[in-house]
């Protein structure tokens, strides 16, 4: 990782922490409100501001492999390379996330939540590849923000694509949350 790509994960680390230690300000999270109408409707949960600060962590974790060999069954005992489902079950392990082996079992975890609610750190499935009949999960990938999804498969291992062009817009099936 060269300084300019070190110093912008700095940059965007702390950027994250501090919109998400104003919003625990602004909402008075860990407070109890004078009232019910004190609290509104679009407030931020304290929850929901943890959960997208783990989100952000696990992807820019993720981010440390990125040109990482791909190797269909790859071997969860090695980072040298991965293949989906074991790329995004190592680097939510790290942050406390369980996750099956395979994507087809990845894809019954958490909850499901829409593309247009899409938070970073969010599972992303597909039915892509040689395997794919448009229906069946072939293929896991995080989703990075803007867009964006953190993922690995064959030439040039892990990478950063774009969920809404060109195969990926394609293949899309569904997402779950499960920070």
């Amino acid at each position: 990782m060269n300084k300019q790509q070190w110093f912008k994960q700095a940059m965007t680390i702390g950027l994250c922490t501090t919109i998400g230690f104003s919003a625990l300000l602004a909402t008075g999270a860990g407070t109890a409100p004078a009232s019910a109408s004190a609290v509104s409707a679009d407030s931020v949960s304290a929850d929901s501001v943890s959960a997208s600060a783990a989100g952000s962590k696990v992807v820019s974790f993720g981010k440390k492999y990125l040109g990482t060999r791909y190797q269909f069954g790859a071997s969860t005992s090695t980072t040298r390379y991965f293949d989906c489902s074991s790329f995004t079950q190592y680097i939510f392990k790290k942050y406390g996330v369980d996750l099956p082996r395979t994507s087809v079992a990845q894809s019954k975890m958490g909850k499901s939540v829409s593309k247009a609610n899409l938070r970073v750190g969010d599972l992303v499935f597909f039915s892509s590849g040689s395997r794919a009949n448009g229906k069946n999960v072939t293929h896991v990938a995080v989703y990075a923000g803007n867009g964006k999804i953190l993922h690995t498969y064959g030439s040039p291992g892990v990478t950063i694509s774009d969920l809404n062009s060109g195969n990926w817009k394609k293949t899309y099936l569904k997402s779950r949350r499960v920070l």
